[in-house]
């Protein structure tokens, strides 16, 4: 039979408290007005537009004007993501902006996106990882919010990549273009943030580099094709092997809008249909960290984000570094 002190202590001892779950309160995007047609782009690096269209899938692409900042369409998006979750920019604890076309080296952007928004008690800063940005700021936030250190963290990917892009470069003139999108990260957000890999892998790093000396994006088109294919099926079928799951029970799966073949080689390895997986290359282009969001919103729009159910956000990037993060819509934390 126990003993009274060993009653007392069992009674008296406190709760385990229940862990904290991270998710998406709310989320918005902002592209540039200025829309950059496939037909101008080949005519001037002396193709026909359906060898553009045909290589990447690309019909127009949204780029910012000379006068035009990075900052300002993180910012638009910030704001959009927090009507959405109805929460106010003064109860922000922090602020990760992923970006590698910030308007300047230094200051860098979230300083700034935080002051225009109001968020003036947050924490601010910078992450890059290249298209796999949006995948490690919302990583970031989920991990404030979990251990305890934050209540509410905007994740916002933004990019210009238009300006680091050479536009008479056959490779890659056709590629990229500007947009924003933002998440903001809460205690018992709906979309909650679930199973997650990050992974990164050097060793052909040297196949997409924006060097000091160039300040362009430089490509191995076929090396990044066969390497994001690979690495997005890899992270994803991690992701769902470590919450028990098989691609067939993802309502959705978003990836990196790097090319539209890649996009379809992803969807065929997983044996999925079209309509379960978001590719909104076409009018988007390539928009590095900022694709994952801006697909997102553009599929709310569309009215296929799921009410209850998983989505699967994938992407790959320089570094090399690539990922797939799942997400839980309506179950328990």
């Amino acid at each position: 039979m126990p003993s009274a002190d060993l009653l007392v202590t069992e009674a008296t001892a406190p709760p385990v408290p229940s862990r904290i779950a991270a998710g998406i309160a709310g989320y918005g995007a902002a592209l540039p007005a200025t829309a950059v047609d496939t037909a101008a782009i080949a005519e001037r690096i002396g193709v026909e537009p359906e060898w553009i269209v045909r290589r990447t899938g690309i019909a127009e692409r949204r780029r910012l004007g000379a006068d035009e900042r990075v900052t300002a369409l993180a910012v638009d998006a910030a704001e959009a993501a927090l009507a959405d979750a109805r929460v106010a920019a003064a109860d922000l604890d922090a602020v990760i902006v992923a970006t590698s076309s910030a308007d300047e080296v230094m200051p860098q952007a979230a300083p700034l996106v935080a002051g225009a928004i109001g968020a003036h008690h947050a924490m601010a800063w910078d992450t890059g990882l290249a298209c796999t940005g949006f995948l490690a700021a919302l990583e970031q936030a989920a991990a404030l919010v979990e251990s305890g250190r934050a209540t509410h963290v905007l994740a916002i990917a933004a990019e210009g990549l238009s300006r680091i892009t050479d536009h008479d470069d056959r490779k890659t003139a056709s590629l990229f273009g500007d947009g924003a999108g933002a998440a903001v990260v809460s205690a018992g957000g709906p979309l909650r943030l679930a199973q997650a890999q990050l992974r990164a892998d050097p060793s052909e790093s040297e196949a997409l580099v924006v060097a000091h000396d160039d300040r362009y994006v430089r490509m191995d088109g076929q090396l990044v094709f066969q390497r994001a294919v690979a690495a997005m099926e890899d992270s994803c079928r991690a992701v769902l092997d470590e919450a028990g799951l098989e691609p067939g029970d993802i309502d959705l799966v978003i990836p990196h809008q790097a090319n539209a073949r890649i996009t379809s080689a992803l969807r065929e390895r997983l044996g999925l249909a079209h309509e379960r997986v978001v590719d909104t290359i076409a009018g988007h282009g390539n928009t590095g960290a900022a694709s994952i969001p801006l697909a997102l919103a553009q599929a709310r729009a569309d009215g296929r984000v799921p009410e209850s159910g998983r989505l699967l956000f994938t992407a790959f990037g320089a570094g090399f570094a690539f990922g797939a993060l799942l997400i839980e819509i309506g179950a328990p934390a």
